[in-house]
């Protein structure tokens, strides 16, 4: 009799879990696209560092990571699950330090000039007087931007995940939503075009090339903006 019982609880087990790999599989294809929308967000701001398809093998990872940890996928899943993905895909680029030297010592040049420039100045200078005082073209000045963003790579997502770290693994509805009032207060410290590249390229998932057509800016104006508009929440959450 106890074998019978522990050969039917074995067949039960096998179901069950037979059942749960089939739940992965039909939620890994239901988000699929979201995974192709991350990448192609991403590939147009690291040119092609890493092949499109492997970018693509790392974010279903990531989304299968976020698939264990969240459960039963909701109206909510889609915000989790991104920050999930667009998290392992950079993580593998900073692994890779997929930059070659040449770019990232040019990049640390320019950037020290212009701080040297903005401690003379006393305030941040403007694109055309950098572009003035450190003998460069506009296209040389917006190369370097683009490439120091990209060095970066700091997200909205890095963000909230720091803001999760204050929480338990899988945070409560009530953790979640003093979470969500938190990074409401934060989005309020920007400004309103600050607000509207964030909205976009994190909510929309728009690339650069896709917000600076709409606000009718350059690509690297749009990656100044979203820089700047993080630094400004990162100091708030610090704070708060």
């Amino acid at each position: 009799m106890l074998v019978q019982n522990a050969m039917e609880y074995a067949e039960v087990r096998s179901a069950a879990t037979a059942g749960c790999v089939a739940d992965e599989q039909a939620h890994l294809l239901a988000y699929a696209p979201l995974v192709k929308r991350i990448v192609y967000q991403l590939n147009s701001q690291v040119g092609g560092a890493i092949d499109r398809e492997d970018m693509e093998q790392i974010g279903l990872m990531g989304l299968l990571e976020a698939l264990r940890r969240y459960g039963t996928p909701d109206e909510s899943f889609g915000g989790f699950a991104s920050m999930r993905i667009r998290g392992a895909i950079l993580d593998e680029l900073r692994r890779q330090d997929w930059r070659p030297r040449e770019v990232r010592q040019q990049s640390h040049k320019l950037r020290d000039s212009v701080r040297a420039l903005t401690r003379r100045l006393g305030r941040e200078p403007g694109e055309a007087e950098i572009t003035q005082a450190l003998g460069i073209t506009a296209e040389t000045y917006q190369a370097y931007q683009l490439d120091e963003n990209a060095e970066q790579l700091a997200s909205f997502d890095e963000l909230v995940q720091e803001m999760e770290g204050r929480f338990a693994d899988t945070p409560n509805p009530e953790d979640q939503l003093m979470l969500r009032r938190t990074l409401e207060q934060a989005l309020m410290q920007l400004d309103e075009r600050e607000q509207r590249v964030v909205q976009m390229y994190y909510e929309f998932e728009l690339s650069y090339k896709e917000i600076a057509a709409v606000l009718d800016l350059t690509d690297a104006r749009v990656c100044q903006l979203n820089k700047g508009a993080l630094r400004k929440m990162k100091s708030f959450l610090k704070s708060a």
